[in-house]
């Protein structure tokens, strides 16, 4: 079966962007993706939509289900497993799949889900990506009980790393900038080694900000909790819209605590306010799965960073950078491959590492 076809996929030209003709690297065709003066080069494979039924077995194992799309399960002839995702019929959702699809032949990065091809025979177009086998952060957090296994400090502590880089890179290193608009625990999966991947790029922006205007026919993007209340007020979009999301996280991994709890309808920041006023009172709100096993000064810079993330001016925010500059030199839990890319710590905003820690360094 061919499942591996790689075709020309031409986006809408833009004044700044174009698609080249198709370049053959190593016998493969790939696309060329210009915008202004960087360039990036992704291989791209384009599915049939017989090839999508024979690795779903007909789309007969769905694993999930979103707000635009349907997941299924598909293992491919080397046995090697997959992830598709198909986009409901409708024009608002073929606009939804056609802008995810151009966001993600600009990604390429360990931290995030890895984009496998595309299929857009029919009105139902289908994102193909990797297998990602441990679940989601949420799921680890929610049922430590019930598996019997708890999620460690040093492995919260990694995540929090691994995500933090993978948001850099789209704030930062990514070809063009992207707002992903929709980071929380349920979108962050777990490879078997713990690893984060980050997912889901149905409401990401590229830009350096984009106006979003509430209407019946626009939702505005993000899940409740993780939503930043600036652009709920606003409708603007910027880089931190993700890192007041991220913030939640940090909370998340330090406490166990959904962002939202619909039972009791509360916001994980207003339960934890407390801790955003005063940081060193995360040690009465930590993980109970935990029992004393965490490192009480690492989980104070934690919270630190949270409270920094959380701050309803934006412009106080740090910068993704600027967080994980922080955490490398307070989290010695965090065990390091290699440096983050692009990174210098002489650019580093010491206003910033003030306000974390009450002094200048």
């Amino acid at each position: 079966m061919a499942f591996f076809k790689f075709l020309k996929f031409k986006l809408r030209r833009k004044s700044n962007r174009v698609v080249d003709d198709e370049e053959q690297h190593g016998g493969l065709s790939t696309n060329t993706i210009r915008d202004g003066s960087k360039m990036t080069i992704s291989l791209v494979n384009r599915f049939t939509w017989k090839d999508m039924e024979n690795v779903s077995m007909n789309f007969s194992r769905v694993i999930g289900v979103g707000g635009f799309s349907v997941v299924y399960l598909a293992e491919f002839s080397d046995s090697t497993l997959g992830v598709l995702k198909m986009h409901c019929d409708s024009q608002r959702h073929r606009e939804v799949f056609k802008r995810e699809l151009e966001l993600l032949l600009h990604i390429r990065h360990e931290n995030i889900v890895k984009f496998l091809g595309y299929c857009d025979e029919k009105e139902e177009g289908i994102l193909v990506f990797e297998y990602v086998s441990n679940g989601t952060l949420h799921e680890k957090l929610r049922h430590q009980e019930r598996n019997g296994s708890i999620l460690s400090w040093k492995s919260r502590m990694s995540i929090a790393h691994q995500l933090a880089q993978a948001i850099n890179y789209l704030h930062t290193n990514c070809a063009v900038q992207i707002v992903n608009g929709d980071i929380k625990s349920s979108n962050i999966l777990l490879d078997e080694n713990l690893n984060c991947k980050l997912c889901d790029f149905g409401s990401a922006k590229m830009g350096f900000s984009s106006t979003i205007v509430p209407s019946s026919k626009i939702s505005l993007m993000g899940s409740v909790g993780y939503m930043d209340p600036h652009y709920l007020k606003t409708g603007i979009a910027t880089i931190k819209n993700d890192v007041y999301s991220y913030g939640v996280i940090i909370l998340e991994l330090l406490t166990g605590l959904e962002a939202f709890c619909s039972e009791k309808e509360q916001l994980l920041i207003s339960i934890a306010g407390p801790v955003l006023q005063d940081p060193n009172k995360v040690l009465e709100m930590m993980d109970s799965h935990l029992g004393s096993n965490f490192n009480a000064e690492e989980a104070i810079a934690m919270a630190n960073i949270a409270a920094l993330c959380l701050d309803k001016n934006p412009n106080q925010r740090p910068s993704m950078t600027e967080i994980i500059y922080t955490m490398e030199e307070k989290i010695q839990s965090i065990s390091f491959v290699s440096a983050v890319e692009g990174f210098k710590k002489t650019t580093m905003n010491q206003r910033k590492l003030k306000y974390i820690y009450g002094h200048e360094r």
